[in-house]
């Protein structure tokens, strides 16, 4: 059975939040000014919200029997 979008999109989603979270780590890293350093701090919390609301739904659609080892994730 092929994946759905919805599954696809949602495993975009969880990938997109941990390279936010990886951005944001080595942005923080390098700062220069408070200013990259509330940058870099916004964006770290909302990687992690992000990430934590997507696998929370990517939960609930393999509850539904809606997630198929097709959609391409690596989350495993």
């Amino acid at each position: 059975m092929t994946a759905k979008k919805c599954d696809e999109n949602i495993a975009r989603t969880i990938e997109m939040a941990r390279q936010m979270i990886e951005l944001a780590q080595q942005g923080y890293e390098h700062h220069e000014d408070p200013g990259c350093g509330v940058l870099y701090g916004i964006l770290l919390d909302s990687g992690y919200r992000i990430l934590e609301l997507a696998l929370k739904e990517k939960q609930a659609h393999i509850n539904k029997g809606w997630w198929f080892d097709t959609v391409k994730d690596n989350d495993k």
